[in-house]
């Protein structure tokens, strides 16, 4: 008796072990795209706020192009470190421009503009706190202003220019043959300093004006792009000391431990876009823009 195929004709149980790997992971990559696609149309549909919507669709599409990259690597499981290292520079510069965009729909949401010099009346003079160890550099408590806000959004943006320098710098000096250990190491250090800021000013934000974003779900918002990065970087880190420490072994031939460690990240990665992808469909709803809200926000104080 043969397995159930999603494919007429095709037997799985006669399928090797990759091959099953590849299949599975081409319907996990074809069900991200299907979430996000459906959530696209919806706003497509229903264009009522260019400004906020563009920035959606920007962060939405960061599931599915983490899916695809992560499975151009599969197929080309034997790819060089610099083949691996563009892939990740994909991701990790579009995961750049989605934290600025993130920022940039919170500025929306609370109709401030940094570049027309616009800051809501309400919201200032509010005293922003910093945390340890930034409170080290700056002083704890800082009163609110347009200069404040301006570096709340340099802080952002700063990773958005970072990242794709350090990307071309780094593929360039593998091409050359030019990337010792202590290299990578200070790339590993700059560029985790970057994403930490760029994550802190998110934060900071968010807990300034939790108040006045809370209709717009700022934290389902902010935990889907926080959880795409986290699991991405985590399970790298998990997945090299599994490396070094001999529970992820290679017993191929063909294929040494260095590739069996990249195929099962970017396996689990596969898997984990799929979770987001259909999160994100709540965090990011199209409701707000056609009238749903508005509907039962009426409906319920009849």
């Amino acid at each position: 008796m043969s397995l159930m195929s999603p494919f007429p004709g095709m037997d799985l149980s006669k399928m090797d072990a990759p091959t099953l790997t590849l299949l599975g992971a081409a319907g996990c990559v074809m069900l991200s795209m299907h979430f996000t696609v459906q959530l696209v149309s919806q706003h497509l549909f229903y264009w009522k706020n260019p400004k906020e919507q563009k920035a959606i669709l920007i962060i939405v599409l960061m599931a599915p192009l983490y899916a695809i990259t992560s499975f151009v690597g599969l197929l080309d499981i034997q790819g060089s470190k610099t083949f691996f290292t563009f892939l990740e520079a994909v991701k990790e510069c579009y995961e750049a421009l989605v934290i600025a965009k993130f920022m940039a729909l919170m500025y929306s949401y609370l109709n401030i503009s940094i570049s027309k010099n616009i800051v809501p009346d309400e919201i200032k003079g509010r005293v922003l706190h910093h945390s340890f160890p930034v409170s080290l550099f700056l002083p704890r408590n800082v009163r609110l202003e347009h200069k404040t806000l301006k570096l709340l959004k340099y802080w952002t943006w700063q990773f958005v220019v970072i990242r794709p320098v350090c990307s071309v710098l780094i593929i360039a000096l593998q091409l050359l043959g030019m990337y010792p250990s202590w290299v990578s190491w200070t790339f590993t250090i700059i560029l985790n300093f970057s994403v930490s800021m760029a994550l802190y000013a998110l934060v900071l934000f968010y807990h300034l004006f939790a108040k006045e974003l809370a209709p717009h779900k700022p934290l389902a918002k902010f935990l889907c792009i926080k959880g795409i990065v986290f699991f991405s970087f985590w399970q790298g880190i998990a997945l090299d000391i599994l490396t070094q420490v001999g529970v992820i072994q290679s017993h191929h031939f063909w294929l040494d431990v260095e590739h069996i460690q990249e195929a099962i990240q970017n396996v689990l990665i596969i898997l984990e876009m799929v979770v987001f992808s259909v999160i994100q469909q709540y965090a990011y709803h199209v409701a707000p823009y056609s009238g749903a809200d508005r509907a039962k926000f009426e409906k319920k104080n009849e």
